[in-house]
């Protein structure tokens, strides 16, 4: 047997020697659904105390989907065993899933989404998904607190490309370095290509079970959108032509774009958006903080009406922004562009108007953060007044541009995936980018103060905080060192006195 073993062993070490390389496993069966639940991930389209969204595929043969919730334990209490397939405890509630068909190119899947409901704030919570004998295993999260309390959130740009080999590495270290995150915050272009199935499975596979157990919010990118597909008057007419000896004719007209089918399955996000842009432009409040997420890639002149409301009613004490599209574009030549400028033209006023904090963007497969902005003194180097937005450009995937450096950027990168950790406590945002390998490259501050307004705090300057708080410390040791040394020559001197021959 061992020369059997050794035998086959070589032969796997010659076989590309002589070009019999396996074949790459078909992507058909590789991101194939089944029975069992796949894909799981959570979403808020609701309160974020006191509910919590579940989204899973499975395959056609599955008609319905349950999920299943009870309060985490310190064992399985919750769910004794038993014979019966699926059988929960008393503590268990069991919730009826809405499951849509998705047909793509590669198969044909059932989503499923439930949405548990009457939650307690601030509690972990255990729970499940599938049916009849295939379920998920038992995940595990927690509601958000009804009030507000320390944040913090993981923010990536660009995923898109190579989501296996080179994402999967940073979102695992990301989430290693906070792993109590509140939340995951994508700002588009999840993937390349918005209908491949392959890419939104490796894009799953990537974080794993990760996503089953930390929200996400996600904004929409340019690669979430594809053209749309002819209606069927249009196709009647490229019929004729071709049945008259003209072949299919090409419009000259440029085709809509349209967001791709798997967004909607896949992400169960708030409707409380503009008609017509359901769960791509909406706000979340969660701990203190209004998150609101436009979509820069349509319509963005109809969300204006929408994003002042829900600016000027925000109870909460940060705002933060996200979309796709940056305000502020990396290179000159999408400065120019209609989008960007359309941007400009109708948000950046609102944001100068109420005060937003932290606005996180991504499209332009570099790094770059501002100071505080307001207007575009800073894209000429002008000075200004110390008020406004701090705004980040991020890539977290592997496709990356070259940097065109402006007088506005405070800090900037090029060649190298980031990651961002977000903490929000009390009167104080704390933002750091690091690279996929975990090394911070770029931090500042916002310390609010009573009217309002943010003072930034720069990595030096924070720096310089940190050093000084151990200058500080070193001295104050030195000085306690020195009073016990003068206090011990004191009794020392008295102890001699006192032996002195009288």
């Amino acid at each position: 047997m061992p020369y059997l073993r050794l035998a086959a062993v070589a032969l796997m070490v010659a076989a590309p020697l002589f070009g019999q390389v396996p074949p790459a496993y078909p992507e058909k069966l590789l991101h194939a659904p089944t029975p069992v639940p796949d894909r799981v991930i959570l979403t808020w389209n609701g309160d974020t105390a006191t509910t919590q969204a579940v989204t899973w595929r499975t395959d056609t043969s599955v008609l319905a989907g349950l999920g299943q919730i009870a309060e985490a334990t310190d064992g399985p209490s919750f769910d004794p065993l038993a014979a019966k397939p699926g059988a929960v405890g008393p503590g268990v509630r069991e919730f009826v899933a809405v499951t849509e068909k998705l047909v793509t190119k590669l198969n044909e899947a059932h989503y499923h989404n439930v949405t548990f409901t009457g939650l307690k704030p601030n509690t972990k919570y255990v729970y499940r998904v599938g049916s009849g004998a295939n379920w998920s295993g038992w995940h595990q999260f927690r509601t958000q607190s009804d009030m507000p309390a320390p944040v913090g959130f993981i923010y990536v740009g660009d995923s898109q490309d190579s989501l296996k080999r080179h994402w999967s590495r940073l979102i695992r270290q990301a989430y290693s370095d906070m792993p109590n995150a509140n939340f995951l915050l994508h700002a588009g272009d999840l993937i390349s290509t918005p209908d491949n199935d392959a890419q939104w499975g490796e894009w799953h596979a990537a974080a794993g079970w990760v996503n089953a157990s930390v929200p996400s919010i996600a904004s929409p990118g340019n690669h979430e959108y594809g053209t749309a597909p002819k209606t069927p008057a249009e196709q009647k007419v490229d019929a004729v032509a071709a049945l008259g000896g003209g072949g299919t004719i090409t419009e000259p007209r440029k085709r809509p774009s349209v967001l791709t089918s798997h967004w909607r399955a896949q992400f169960a996000l708030p409707e409380n958006g503009p008609p017509g842009l359901e769960e791509t432009c909406y706000f979340i409040d969660v701990q203190g903080v209004r998150m609101i997420c436009l979509n820069s890639m349509e319509k963005v002149a109809e969300q204006t009406d929408w994003l002042e409301k829900t600016l000027r009613m925000n109870p909460n004490r940060w705002t933060i922004v996200t979309f796709h599209v940056p305000m502020y574009s990396l290179t000159a030549d999408r400065q120019r562009a209609d989008a960007d400028k359309a941007i400009r033209k109708y948000w950046r006023p609102l944001f100068d108007k109420y005060a937003v904090d932290l606005v996180l963007q991504g499209h332009d497969h570099t790094y770059a953060r501002s100071g505080l902005m307001r207007g575009d003194n800073l894209l000429n180097g002008g000075n200004y007044d110390q008020r406004g937005a701090v705004y980040v450009v991020s890539v977290s995937g592997p496709k990356l541009y070259k940097l065109n450096t402006q007088p506005w950027m405070a800090a900037s990168a090029e060649q190298k995936q980031f990651y961002q950790l977000v903490r929000v406590d009390g009167g104080v945002l704390k933002f750091e980018a690091r690279t996929a390998d975990g090394e911070l490259f770029d931090e500042f501050e916002l310390r609010k103060q009573t009217n309002g307004r943010s003072v930034l705090v720069e990595k030096g300057e924070l720096a310089d905080e940190r050093n000084g708080d151990r200058l500080t410390t070193r001295e104050g040791w030195f000085a306690v060192g020195g009073i016990a040394l003068l206090v011990a020559g004191m009794f020392a001197g008295r102890w001699l006195l006192g032996r002195r021959p009288g």
